[in-house]
This record gives C-alpha cells, structure tokens and sequence, in this order.
C-alpha cells in the first residue's frame, strides 16, 4: 500500500467521522424539539431514545456478519448516507409512525456505520504501525462541536426541524459519498498486532471484566449527556431551547481536546496508562456532578 493512499484513506475516514459527529450532534441536541414536533410524552420519550442505542447494537452485530461477505468499506459508503437521510426523515416527518420508523434506521444504520468506520480505523492503524485512532474520534468531537453549534443556530432562529437539518445533509451527502472513493480496506497484521495470543487462545474474561466495566460506565455517562442533557436543562432548569443545545456542545470540546492528546499520550506511555488516567478522570467528573 502506498504511502499516498493511506494518507488518503486516512483523510477520507477522519471526515466520516466528522460527518457522523455532526449527524449525531443534530439529532441529540434537538430532542425537546422532536418530542414537540411530534408530541411524544414524557413516559414514552425514553423508548424513544433507548432504541436508538439498541438497534445501534443490533447494526453493529449485522456488520460483523456482513463484513465477512464484503469489504468494511462497502458497508460505510452506504450506512453513513441512509443515516443522514434518517436524520432528514426525523426533521420533516408528519407523525408518530414516521419519527419512530426513521429513528430505528437511524440506530440500526448508525451501528453498520460506527462498526465498519472503526474497522478500517483499526486496520490503518495496523498499517501505520502507531496509535491515530484517537485522531479519527477527535475529528468525531469536532463533528459534534459543529453539529451541535449548528443545533444552536435553529433553535435561536426558531427554524424548524427540517429547515435545520436539509441544508447540513444537502451539503454532507454528497461530499461523503465523493470522500467514500478514498476508502482504504487496509490488510491485517500479524497475529501479535491485533491482540492474539501465541497458543490461540482467547483471554480470559476475568481479565477482561475491569476494562468492561470501564467501557459499560463510560458508555452510560455517554449516553447520559448526549441523551439527556437537553431535555435536561430545558425541562428541569428551565433554560430556553437554544442554551439546552450548550452542554453537549461543551462536552465535545472537552473530547475533543482528550482525543486530540490521547494519540501522543498512547505513544508515549502507553494504552493501559491512558485508559487509567481517562477512568479516573471521568470518575471525578462524575463525582462532581453528583455532588
């Protein structure tokens, strides 16, 4: 693999991710608007937002089947439009079918595209031979700073939902499947690189059940803010609609700067010793807000 072809496979990945942090960002930051647009009440609002996750789950186990039959990249250059036409469907939906109908291709079209996006981030990772996967979920948070600054700018203009997210998609959609060209399925390394043992072995899940638990707390607090911050300050602190939008905007800053260090940090002290430093932050910053 050449030199140039990498670096264009990476340059076309790292704005897949953007486009999903920005996709994404339009979504979570807007829910008090769905849930009026559509008048979904408070007791069937969190149906609403748990299925998003789940059949997210479910997208990801499909691409894992699916990716054994074609290539990683096939499966992202057609998940990441369905899933800004999903986001599309939300905002000019008419009725409580149709916004329940494009939330679930959502979440079964965002897990194919987090799984077949993070795929080829691993495998030019192994080809690069350093950690940049980082990188690829810091351009992710600087999707999410745009996307959700986008949120933003609706919610103080008063536009509607559709008027909000058809200029972001018309101009999004195309240039995704014009950067999907560069694509790079980059070949596995060897079996010391991805984490294999020399006897074949698998790893023991005791030894795997801390960074589990890590990964499953950490989701949940990802969840939290992303899901709930909105209604959160709109409904229960009473903010108008347009500062409801700030948290999650304040939050991918703060990820972004993390993701941005994470790569060097990786580098110079190694994975286990970031995972550790980002657990105990992220403890502390749940301490904080309880307290």
């Amino acid at each position: 693999m050449t030199d140039t072809r990498m670096r264009r496979g990476r340059a076309a990945l790292a704005f897949s991710f953007l486009v999903q942090g920005v996709a994404f960002a339009l979504l979570v930051t807007r829910i008090p608007a769905i849930q009026d647009r559509y008048g979904i009440s408070d007791a069937l609002l969190p149906a609403f937002l748990a299925a998003v996750p789940v059949l997210a789950g479910v997208g990801s186990v499909v691409t894992e089947w699916v990716v054994r039959r074609v290539a990683p990249s096939l499966v992202l250059r057609w998940a990441q439009p369905v899933v800004l036409l999903a986001l599309l469907a939300v905002g000019v939906g008419q009725g409580m079918i149709q916004v329940a109908l494009a939330l679930a291709v959502f979440g079964l079209a965002v897990g194919a595209l987090d799984a077949s996006m993070n795929m080829l981030g691993v495998s030019l990772q192994r080809a690069y031979g350093r950690s940049i996967m980082l990188g690829f979920h810091a351009a992710y948070s600087l999707g999410g700073i745009a996307g959700a600054s986008l949120a933003w700018l609706g919610a103080h203009g008063g536009w509607a939902l559709g008027v909000s997210y058809a200029p972001v998609v018309g101009v999004l959609l195309p240039l995704a499947l014009l950067g999907s060209r560069w694509y790079v399925d980059a070949a596995a390394g060897p079996v010391g690189e991805t984490g294999g043992t020399g006897s074949g072995r698998g790893v023991a899940f005791a030894v795997l059940l801390p960074f589990c638990l890590v990964m499953s707390f950490a989701y949940i607090g990802d969840s939290t803010v992303s899901n709930w911050s909105a209604k959160y300050l709109q409904d229960v602190l009473g903010s108008s609609e347009q500062t409801a939008t700030v948290p999650y905007n304040v939050y991918m800053v703060m990820t972004l700067l993390g993701r941005t260090l994470g790569d060097l940090g990786v580098r110079r002290f190694g994975a286990a010793a970031v995972v550790r430093a980002g657990a105990v932050l992220a403890a502390a910053g749940f301490g904080l807000v309880a307290g």
